[in-house]
Formats: C-alpha cells, sequence, structure tokens
C-alpha cells in the first residue's frame, strides 16, 4: 500500500516543509474564522443591515424547525431499532449461523473462534468504576474464555493505579481467557498523556503475549476499547460477533454501540443528565445516518486493520473518533463505521459539589468539540490522498466542517442573537412592521420546535434504568421537566465549549487530554434494562 506519511500528523507544527504546515494551518484556522464570522456577521447585519438580518433569522429558525422534525424522526428509528435488539438473544442467532453466511474473509468456521481483546485504559478512577466494567463483562452471554482483558494503567497515575490494576487481575482472572496489566510510561517522546497513548502502548504490549503467542489470526480479533466505566449489556458482544462476521466488508469496518449514561444517571444533577442524554441521542440519530457516523467513546475494531495503521494516535486528544478518520485516509475511503443500535451504559457526569460538577461538564464537553482537530486532519488528508473519491471528500468535508459550525453557532443565533435586529437596529427599523412580527414569528418557529424538547422528556424516561430506593416516584416528574434546562444547557455547554475549542485550534494553543473525574454516590445493578 502506497505510504502515506501524513497519516500520523496530529497538528500544524508535525509537518517539516514550509507548503505542508501552511496548508494544515489554514485547514486549523478555517471553522474558527466561519464561526466567528458568523456571529460577528449577524452582529454588524443587525445594526447596518437589520431587514437583511431579520429575514436571514426568519430563514435560519425554518432551518432549524425542520432540522428538528427531521432529527426527531432519526431518534425514533434508533430508539425502536435499540429496543428491538435488546430484546434478542444474540447468542442463540450466532448458533442459527451457517459457515456460508459468514463474512468470506474472516476465513471462519465457526463463531466461536471469534477472540474479544478488551482495552480498558484508566488512570485514578476508583477502583469500583473498573470493577463494574469488569462485573457487566463477567454476565455477557457469550464464551468467557473467549475475552482477553487489558488493564491499561498509567504510570504517572502512581503505585494505586497499579495496584488496582493487580487486584483487579486476582479478583477477575477465573473468569476470563487472560488478563493482562500493562503500565504505560510516562513521558514517552513523541506522546502526550491520554487515552490515545495509553491505549497504543497496551494493545503493542498485549498482541504479541496474547494473540501471536496462541497463533490467533489477526482477522479472528475484535479489538474493543472501552472508557473504564463502560459497562456493556450481557448481549453486547454477541451482537457485535453477529455483525462483524456478517458484515459488507468486515475488514474495512469499525462498530459502535451506542453510549447511554445510566451508571450514575440518578444521582447527576438535572443540567448534567441534560448534556449527557443529549449526548445519547445525537448519537442515537447519527445511528440511523451511517454515513455519517464515525467513531466515538467506547468502541471496536479489527485487528486486522488496527495493527497494520499502527493503532490509535499517541499525539493528540481525539484518538477515539481520528481512528476511522484515519482508516478512511488509509484504506482510499474504503471504510466505514456499522452501527449496532444497541447500548453500553457510562457515567454521566458528576462531582462532590454543584461548582464542580458545572466546571466537569464544561470541561468535557470542550474535550468532545476538540474533535474539531479531526477537520484540517481530514481535509489535508484529502488534497494529499487523489484515490478517495471526490463525492467522497465533499460529502465528509462538508458535514465535519457544518457540524462544528452549528455547534458554535445555533444555540446563539436561535436563543440570543435572533433579537438583536430590534436592540440595536435603529429607530426607523423599529418602528417598521417587520420589528413588530419578528419577535412573533421566531417566537411561533421556536414554539413548533419545542416538539424536540418533548421528545427528549419522553425518550429520556424511557431510557432509565430501574428507581433506586433511595428516589422517590416524583423523581421521574423532575427528570420530565429538566428539559426545560435545553436552551440554557445548549448556550453553556454547547455554543460556548465550541467557540472556546475551535478559537484555541484557530489560534494554535492545542490542548492536551482531560480525564473526566468518576464519581459513584449510589448505583443500581447497572447495566440496566432499557
Amino acid at each position: 500500500m502506497e505510504e502515506k506519511w501524513y497519516l500520523k500528523a496530529a497538528h500544524a507544527p508535525d509537518f517539516e516543509k514550509p507548503g505542508d504546515y501552511a496548508l494544515f494551518r489554514f485547514f486549523e484556522i478555517l471553522p474558527g474564522v466561519l464561526m466567528w464570522a458568523t456571529l460577528a456577521g449577524t452582529v454588524l447585519a443587525s445594526y447596518f443591515f437589520p431587514i437583511g438580518a431579520s429575514f436571514f433569522i426568519i430563514a435560519f429558525d425554518i432551518y432549524w424547525l425542520l432540522k428538528t422534525i427531521f432529527l426527531s424522526l432519526h431518534l425514533r428509528h434508533s430508539f425502536n431499532e435499540m429496543q428491538k435488539n435488546l430484546k434478542i438473544n444474540w447468542r442463540e442467532k450466532l448458533d442459527a449461523l451457517v459457515p456460508r453466511q459468514y463474512a468470506a474473509e474472516l476465513q471462519v468456521s465457526d463463531w466461536r473462534e471469534i477472540k474479544q481483546l478488551i482495552i480498558i485504559p484508566f488512570y485514578k478512577e476508583p477502583y469500583e468504576v473498573l470493577k463494574g466494567g469488569l462485573d457487566a463483562i463477567v454476565k455477557s452471554n457469550y464464551p468467557l474464555e473467549n475475552f482477553f482483558i487489558v488493564l491499561a494503567a498509567e504510570e504517572r497515575a502512581g503505585q494505586e493505579a497499579e495496584a488496582d490494576a493487580i487486584r483487579a487481575k486476582n479478583e477477575f482472572s477465573k473468569h476470563f481467557g487472560s488478563i493482562l496489566v500493562t503500565k504505560h510510561p510516562a513521558n514517552l517522546a513523541g506522546e502526550i498523556p491520554g487515552k490515545g497513548s495509553n491505549e497504543s502502548y497496551a494493545a503493542k504490549t498485549a498482541i504479541p503475549e496474547l494473540i501471536d503467542r496462541n497463533h490467533i489470526p489477526y482477522q479472528h480479533v475484535l479489538v474493543s476499547s472501552f472508557d473504564v466505566d463502560t459497562e456493556v449489556y450481557p448481549e453486547y458482544f454477541g451482537i457485535l460477533t453477529y455483525s462483524y462476521i456478517t458484515a459488507r466488508k468486515p475488514l474495512y469496518s469499525s462498530f459502535q454501540p451506542i453510549p447511554v449514561y445510566n451508571n450514575n444517571v440518578w444521582d447527576a444533577s438535572a443540567f448534567s443528565r441534560v448534556v449527557a442524554t443529549s449526548g445519547t441521542f445525537w448519537q442515537m440519530m447519527q445511528q440511523a445516518r451511517p454515513e455519517r457516523l464515525a467513531t466515538f467513546s467506547s468502541h471496536s475494531i479489527p485487528l486486522s486493520p488496527l495493527a497494520e495503521m499502527n493503532y490509535w494516535h499517541t499525539n493528540m486528544v481525539s484518538e477515539d473518533s481520528r481512528i476511522f478518520w484515519q482508516a478512511l485516509m488509509y484504506y482510499d475511503g474504503n471504510y466505514e463505521v456499522v452501527p449496532l443500535y444497541y447500548p453500553v451504559s457510562m457515567d454521566a457526569n458528576l462531582a462532590p459539589t454543584t461548582y464542580e460538577t458545572v466546571k466537569n461538564v464544561y470541561r468535557q464537553q470542550r474535550r468532545w468539540i476538540w474533535g474539531v482537530e479531526n477537520v484540517p486532519y481530514l481535509l489535508f488528508g484529502f488534497v494529499k490522498n487523489k484515490k478517495i473519491p471526490f463525492s467522497k471528500k465533499l460529502f465528509f468535508g462538508f458535514n465535519q466542517i457544518e457540524g462544528f459550525w452549528s455547534i458554535g453557532t445555533n444555540a446563539l443565533m436561535i436563543f440570543l442573537l435572533g433579537w438583536l435586529p430590534i436592540v440595536i437596529g435603529g429607530h426607523k427599523f423599529e418602528v417598521s412592521v417587520l420589528a413588530y412580527n419578528l419577535p412573533r414569528i421566531t417566537r411561533y418557529l421556536m414554539t413548533l420546535a419545542s416538539i424536540g424538547m418533548i421528545t427528549s422528556a419522553i425518550y429520556s424516561l424511557k431510557l432509565l434504568p430501574p428507581r433506586p430506593a433511595h428516589r422517590s416516584p416524583r423523581h421521574y416528574l423532575w427528570i420530565a421537566l429538566q428539559w426545560v434546562l435545553i436552551p440554557i444547557t445548549l448556550i453553556v455547554f454547547g455554543s460556548i465549549p465550541g467557540i472556546d475549542a475551535e478559537t484555541r485550534l484557530m489560534l494554535g494553543r492545542y490542548m492536551g487530554f482531560w480525564v473526566t473525574p468518576k464519581v459513584r454516590l449510589s448505583r443500581t445493578e447497572t447495566p440496566a434494562t432499557i
């Protein structure tokens, strides 16, 4: 395969040639410029051209209404598919398959030949968080001897993290085919501390020990990169294996579950639940549009392409989505993400105080939106790789730019800037018929769009695990009513961290990896039935 020297680049300073540096830097600046041009342009147009700005705002509100309806339909479809998949015994479906239904390139005669290599990077999370994920895997309706678990501790986390890993190995080794503890060294050259560098080190350490030594073909191994708080449902590895061995092109596919933040949802604050559940809804809507889907957070990938690409990036933050963009570039556009329409349970943001929770939610959202660093990587790769079809370049390029532009601008445009022509448009515009009708038109359109909040409230209740004893039945009412916070959360935990992240990239102030603290006040037996 043609060498693609640019695939491991993270940011513009990684390039030695001035021309490559300048092009990559231009693409880093582009998302922030588009965002700021839109916001500043709306303000200036409201002052100098209030009539034109008013028509633009009305058109934008109509666009938002239509987008809300469109996405609500996708949410409904994904929810129904997820509910259907949760009711299926996927091991029985695997048993019902005959070898001719397996993808030929896997060279598998029995689905039990598929091994699950699960990498769990962790830092200083409480032992009960690590144990919760392993407890869930033990309950899997899947041959436990097929699980190879890698507990990837960080050297910089100190002896306590390594002790937790050894404790977990001693407690759970009797259940699985093997458990290996790795310790990612601190301060390795060319790395930044974070999940990507840890899991790549863990994979490179584990594969000779667990896979090569046992002479297991790489196409028989699915690698799952799990956040430490990830807890699987009993049939998860069944549907994952079924999807893999029946996939259209299994060795050119990653597999994406739906993150549902149920582990501690009953103890999370209202705004933390709204932000977390909104993230779940977005992932559900993306599953209904698989042509746009990229890997996120906990995901699975065959070992063959992962090893061929030399694993995850070690020098940037958003390694979870970068592995897909890297594969898309490496295989000349011939790579995709298969939606599983199946959940994994994770933690909502929770801290001992309200202030700490607000701060942590903001920092987590900013880290996720820092996925904008993939935009210059993608665009630069499209320029360099002539084998990717132009239609695919246009599709992914537009969707990525539009997505990050929307994060920084949409909520502010809808909830704040829509009034600007009236406020700063001058007396002549203030007494016009359009000025009189603008707030009424926008209010009417936003009232229609509020169907999205009603839909969110209904599905948020359906996603809840069983109510714990320390929560009264009236808590269901508060969880439904919490969606009135959506205008605030969209701005405070959407637009503002979006502006923050995209401005940092525009200015070349590259972010490091921030580890979200994990706090459990109480818990039910999760993952619970949805």
